[in-house]
């Protein structure tokens, strides 16, 4: 008889749930040097921006400091001074303009007083009071502007590395597991038959199963794929759209497509999850791990053989 994940009680599904997001409470509230850095990056740059643009009085910005500022790497600094920030794609359609490069806007000098026009229009004037004015910024202004503007900056990295580590971190959790029980990595493939992919003891990573991307998928001992998507939530509402309307939905169509018997649809979760999505997701046919239980996995990996 060929063997199939665990389904979980809901005690159990109760049980990891709380210990997960115990886990990830503890990260948040651990002592890190990110923030420290991120600030200190941030108020680098915004210092050097001031000092190229002799803090950002509107008469001593010229195309000459506007071209060594973004050549000196301080697009996204400039991009922040705006309220609230304003992104590449965003800034590139309203300047109206074909790129926002800083090797391109260096070297042409129309171009990158458009760019600017647009920024002083959008600039921020609870952070910089003065440009509007036309002045020069005081000793206090300058130290309130620097110092709000590098806050700004930083805690959007840190949000962004956040969502970025959360997902790669899980997904790199599971390969180096893999790896532990003897599988080797192979290079990514586009899996449209139950034969393609990667082959007895090989697993693939960002491979196309059917028409949907897997995060990880793994050639079982009695041969069928197991496809195991990574999902990181930080709370129990983004756990319906980590879960159930992505995982679970993936889920519904590998096994439609290849066959109950053919493929074995899992995830892989870390973070806060409602215990009632939980419950949801096994019920539409997605096994349900944790990565601070990786054994789990393991087991029904070893039982396939």
């Amino acid at each position: 008889m060929t063997p199939s994940p665990a389904r979980w009680s809901l005690e159990e599904l109760s049980n990891d749930a709380a210990l997960s997001s115990s886990y990830f409470r503890n990260e948040r509230l651990a002592v890190s040097d990110a923030w420290s850095t991120h600030y200190k990056g941030a108020r680098a740059k915004f210092e050097l921006l001031f000092q190229k643009l002799n803090d950002l009085n509107p008469n001593a910005v010229n195309d000459g400091n506007l071209a060594d500022a973004y050549g000196s790497g301080l697009s996204e600094a400039l991009r922040y001074l705006a309220g609230p920030p304003i992104s590449d794609d965003d800034l590139r359609v309203i300047a109206n303009v074909e790129s926002i490069a800083p090797g391109v806007l260096k070297k042409n000098p129309e171009a990158l007083r458009k760019v600017f026009d647009v920024i002083e229009r959008v600039v921020d004037p609870f952070r910089f009071p003065w440009i509007k004015g036309g002045t020069t910024p005081t000793r206090e202004q300058r130290e309130a502007a620097l110092l709000a503007s590098s806050v700004l900056l930083a805690a959007q990295r840190i949000a962004t590395e956040r969502r970025t580590d959360g997902k790669d971190g899980q997904e790199a959790k599971v390969k180096d597991y893999l790896l532990t029980l003897g599988f080797k990595e192979a290079p990514p493939a586009t899996i449209n038959t139950i034969v393609k992919g990667p082959q007895p003891g090989h697993f693939c990573a960002e491979c196309l199963l059917g028409e949907r991307k897997a995060d990880v998928v793994l050639r079982l001992h009695d041969t069928r794929l197991m496809a195991i998507e990574c999902k990181v939530s930080n709370s129990a509402t983004n756990s319906v759209k980590r879960l159930n309307n992505d995982a679970a939905v993936k889920a519904e169509y590998w096994l439609k497509v290849f066959g109950t018997s053919q493929v074995v649809p899992a995830a892989m979760l870390a973070g806060v999850f409602k215990v009632m999505n939980l419950t949801q997701a096994q019920t539409r046919g997605l096994a349900l791990f944790w990565s601070h239980d990786l054994e789990k996995l393991g087991g029904f990996i070893e039982s396939t053989k």
